[in-house]
């Protein structure tokens, strides 16, 4: 039995294939993205085939996924690739049809060595029409084969317990499990945007959708020290740092607020301190989203979850933003909703700890929650609005965040 095989990693894409004549530039994109996220785990070549993206040690050198701790590693890099809807570790190897036998009994062996699986089924796909066997009859005598070498296992096409996926392209493939990408397009396929990160639960998903829809981000983050500690700096820092595994590297603008926040405390109404201060914030963050050629804002805003998430009260801090779009993808969503994608992108237990951001060192303890125009204007009235914003924009400082 000849079971010498090399280990590689095959990605399929999703939306991607439903793109027209210009597919070709999400694929290179998507390409780029890939080498990106996996620039620190090896040295791997990365090529595209028949709808299928490959992902292998380069030629000449130590095939690092030949380490299932380290082959697992990159399944999971090549996951949080927006553009990837999964991934397979997958068995290459050449041959004939025997080829194909003597791997699907080796890997079904491999599978029954770490499970008490009593069922299975074969999947085909012969995207070399020249192979002698159609699919069903592959699927069909590889199924035999492996009932012969394993006679306590039954077929199941319905509920198996694993399959078996055999693959005939320029070489042959064999693998059984299949890891779920987060879909998407590619990000740096559809603009740029500025995400207001706070260290609280919403923003990052906020950003995480975004960037899944193909926007490459930065962000801007408003540090009152020593309101807020150096740990909630460093909190927002480590927020952003998970959001890049699935945007790529990011540049992080950190803004000095105290002074500004002072301010407001001190010369607005505290029924109107929240919006008087997200004007503010909006007003920095658009006037550094133009200087870094960016094209929209992004926030974590949810309709009614907060006193400054109500219409009128998102209406009002609108109005400040007048050069570019505020995007706001969580903005149907409830907490429940958006804690479940948090969890499921790892950010939930970073947003949780218990480090306060400059939203809630000040918060009124009765917000006004439906305020109307001529309550902004009486809130504005001592305060030098253009002169905050300069001061916010002229105070940052900005760094970048990397895998």
């Amino acid at each position: 039995m000849n079971t010498s095989h090399e280990i590689c990693i095959l990605a399929r894409m999703g939306e991607i294939a439903l793109k027209g004549l210009n597919r070709g530039k999400f694929e290179h994109q998507l390409i780029d993205n890939l080498k990106f996220r996996l620039k620190n785990l090896g040295d791997f070549s990365i090529y595209q085939s028949q709808s299928r993206f490959w992902i292998e040690s380069k030629p000449g050198t130590e095939n690092l996924l030949d380490d299932e701790f380290r082959a697992e590693e990159v399944l999971t890099a090549v996951c949080q690739v927006f553009g990837v809807v999964s991934a397979s570790v997958v068995w290459k190897f050449s041959g004939d049809i025997q080829a194909i036998y003597d791997q699907s009994i080796a890997l079904t062996q491999k599978i029954l060595d770490t499970h008490r699986y009593k069922s299975f089924k074969v999947n085909s796909k012969r995207g070399d029409k020249s192979f002698p066997l159609a699919s069903p009859e592959i699927c069909s005598n590889v199924g035999s084969v492996i009932l012969d070498a394993f006679p306590e296992l039954t077929v199941d096409v319905n509920h198996p317990d694993f399959t078996i996926n055999v693959e005939i392209r320029e070489s042959m493939y064999v693998y059984s499990d299949k890891k779920m990408g987060h879909r998407g397009l590619p990000v740096g396929t559809a603009g740029k945007g500025l995400l207001l990160l706070s260290g609280g639960i919403d923003s990052p998903v906020a950003g995480y959708m975004m960037a899944s829809r193909g926007m490459r981000l930065e962000a801007i983050y408003f540090h009152s020290y020593p309101y807020t500690s150096e740990r909630a700096e460093q909190k927002v820092k480590d927020l952003a740092k998970i959001v890049s595994r699935y945007a790529g590297q990011m540049t992080l603008h950190i803004v000095n607020f105290t002074d500004i926040q002072l301010d407001l405390y001190k010369n607005s109404p505290h029924d109107m301190l929240t919006i008087t201060m997200r004007r503010i914030m909006f007003g920095i963050a658009e006037g550094i989203a133009e200087k870094r050629g960016l094209q929209c804002l992004i926030t974590g805003e949810s309709l009614g979850q907060v006193a400054s998430q109500t219409m009128e009260a998102i209406q009002l801090t609108n109005e400040v933003v007048t050069k570019m779009p505020v995007f706001r993808p969580l903005i149907g969503l409830d907490k429940e909703d958006t804690t479940t994608i948090a969890r499921r992108i790892g950010s939930f237990e970073t947003s949780i700890l218990p480090y306060e951001d400059c939203c809630t060192v000040f918060v009124a303890k009765h917000p006004k929650t439906h305020p109307h125009k001529k309550h902004m204007v009486a809130a504005e009235e001592n305060l030098d609005v253009p002169g905050l914003i300069a001061k916010g924009i002229d105070s940052v400082e900005s760094i970048s965040i990397d895998l």
